[in-house]
């Protein structure tokens, strides 16, 4: 049994669901208004003028024998009437199928583009506690539930409406305690039915999650389908998806058991209804003096709203299942941005490169504990400067050049780049100064030239060949079946660790940004592929300020600086010969690496 917590957290997604969903909707607000319009009068007209002309010509018929030689005369305004009514229902029927495709299709574009650009401008820390297969599968599901609550108000629930609106507003003058009655069940068939749904609607939130979360399962396991095979564990992935599938299942058998029970109580209304509507057809010419023709509108007006509402348990049952769908991609879009602009952030230039970490103090932040990785944390890396940092797993290296890429926001100090506050400037300038390589190569499913002009899409293929070249990849790319124009296969399976990082350095290099952080990019090279790409990295780090996080110390030694790290302090700092000669910490990483002894 759900929780008042559950319940209510459901109702405020539902709100919040609403309020994306009407946001795309009222910038096509002329398409909603004119599918609004249509239904109305296709309702009206085939489920409403047409019987209504048929009680007239009933009403005649019943009168008295019409000779043959009067039928048009007598019924032709009856027929022409019907023709018309029936070409113009046709006419806004149609009308209605435009106005319905052009809808979801303008509001599919806004639905995605509004849920790509949250999870694009998203932070890091967001996105690793995430599976990528599970975001997928909530965007999709958030553009198909839109679609979904469209239909559902255009078919059952405005036609519902019209129908109240109709019936009354044709059967109240003939029939007042008719229709009194037909009201005031119809109100109880209503409220008992909304009712149940709510009661219900945490069900089908419950069981989207299950979905998600079994599509995240999926993914995991694809993505990382060499580890399955490698270390044998398909019998375990399969236990975690069967795990998963089977709640899948289970909570899916709840919302059908709610969905059945609230449809068995709303059929006996239903029954309850056409026995109303029985006795009066029944005793209605005898009690009331109803003529044949209105006992024929009462019968078929009645049917017609009654087989209304009858879909409204299944509108409901779709509004259910619609809004549990949604509430995944909800929840992202509700998600606070941990690294936003400022609102008047400025466009960040590097003239020349200098970066200064004052009083630097950041916590990252797991499962809801708190760990201090930065506390007072300084360093001043002047402009041209090549810079390493070295030390333990965990001392905060590749965190200190998220910080400066602003993947994550520091909580104390500031970073500047010449002077600048990069907290002040747009995420966007930021990166645009800096060419960054982190230690796993980062290809896109497309062909080898357009991952190297990622960073620099407007790059000829002379330049993209170049850079190519001075990555000491235009070997292997040319004997590639298609060349640069190889498809690399998602996240650039079809290459070798080694090739993926020299596209990635050919990326930089045409990027040709004022400072270059490389994060272990050297790290999955053989000792020949090192040599040249580093000596490619010489001449591409000369004149530019450069970052580079090593564990091989081979990497870093012929750098200007070397920094070293240690729980998030810097414990030395100098060239490699004076940190050597020092015998510190980096003298006995060196030692250990080298297996070489000091004099």
């Amino acid at each position: 049994m759900a929780t008042d917590g559950e319940k209510k957290k459901a109702a405020s997604t539902t709100k919040r669901t609403l309020h994306y969903y009407w946001q795309v909707t009222r910038k096509h607000f002329g398409l909603f208004s004119l599918l609004m319009v249509s239904t109305f009068l296709f309702v009206a007209l085939l489920s409403y003028g047409n019987p209504y002309v048929m009680s007239l010509v009933v009403d005649k018929v019943s009168a008295g024998p019409v000779p043959s030689d009067q039928v048009f005369s007598v019924f032709g305004p009856f027929i022409f009437a019907l023709i018309a009514i029936n070409v113009c229902g046709q006419a806004a029927s149609k009308l209605q199928d435009y106005a319905m495709y052009k809808l979801q299709i303008a509001a599919s574009y806004d639905l995605a583009t509004m849920s790509f650009d949250a999870l694009c401008n998203q932070s890091m820390s967001f996105h690793s506690n995430r599976f990528g297969g599970t975001l997928v599968s909530q965007t999709a599901k958030f553009m198909s539930a839109y679609q979904l609550l469209l239909e559902t108000i255009t078919f059952p629930f405005l036609p519902v409406a019209c129908s109240i609106i109709f019936t009354c507003a044709i059967l109240a003058p003939r029939v007042p305690v008719y229709v009194a009655i037909l009201m005031a069940l119809l109100a109880l068939y209503a409220c008992v039915s909304y009712y149940m749904y709510k009661r219900i609607l945490h069900l089908n939130e419950q069981a989207a999650g299950a979905q998600n979360h079994l599509s995240g399962e999926l993914s995991d396991s694809v993505a990382n389908i060499l580890a399955v095979k490698t270390y044998g564990r398909e019998d375990y992935e399969r236990g975690l998806f069967d795990a998963a599938n089977k709640d899948v299942v289970a909570r899916d058998s709840k919302r059908m058991q709610a969905s059945l029970t609230r449809g068995i109580v709303t059929a006996c209304i239903a029954v309850t209804i056409m026995a109303a509507v029985s006795v009066f057809i029944a005793g209605g010419n005898a009690w009331y003096g109803i003529t044949p023709g209105t006992l024929v509108m009462m019968f078929t007006y009645t049917y017609t709203v009654t087989n209304q509402f009858n879909f409204i348990n299944n509108g409901l049952q779709r509004f259910n299942r619609a809004f549990g769908d949604a509430s995944g991609m909800t929840a992202a879009l509700d998600e606070p941005r941990l690294v936003a602009d400022a609102p008047d952030a400025f466009d960040l230039e590097a003239r020349e490169g200098a970066i200064d970490f004052a009083g630097i103090g950041f916590d990252y932040v797991d499962g809801g504990v708190k760990t201090r990785v930065f506390d007072g944390f300084d360093l001043h890396i002047p402009a041209g400067q090549r810079v390493g940092l070295v030390g333990a797993s965990g001392a905060g290296k590749t965190t200190l050049t998220k910080l400066l890429l602003r993947l994550s926001d520091i909580q104390e100090g500031g970073i500047e780049i010449d002077g600048q506050n990069i907290a002040d400037a747009t995420q966007r300038s930021l990166r645009r100064q800096i060419a960054y390589v982190p230690q796993e190569s980062l290809l896109f499913h497309r062909s080898v030239a357009e991952n190297i002009a990622y960073g620099r899409p407007d790059a000829t293929m002379e330049e993209i060949r170049e850079a190519a070249r001075r990555a000491n990849a235009l070997e292997f790319i040319e004997r590639l079946p298609q060349g640069f124009d190889t498809v690399t296969g998602e996240r650039g399976v079809k290459l070798s660790g080694g090739q993926r990082q020299r596209i990635a350095i050919a990326r930089a290099i045409l990027a040709d940004c004022p400072i270059l952080v490389l994060d272990e990019a050297t790290s999955a090279l053989d000792s020949e592929s090192e040599k040249m790409v580093q000596d490619a990295l010489e001449e591409l780090m000369r004149g530019r300020t450069a970052v580079v996080v090593a564990h091989r110390l081979s990497t870093v030694a012929g750098l200007d600086r070397i920094v070293v790290l240690e729980g998030g302090r810097v414990v030395e700092d100098g060239p490699h010969a004076e940190l050597i000669e020092a015998g510190g910490v980096y003298a006995d990483l060196w030692n250990r690496q080298t297996g070489a002894y000091l004099d």
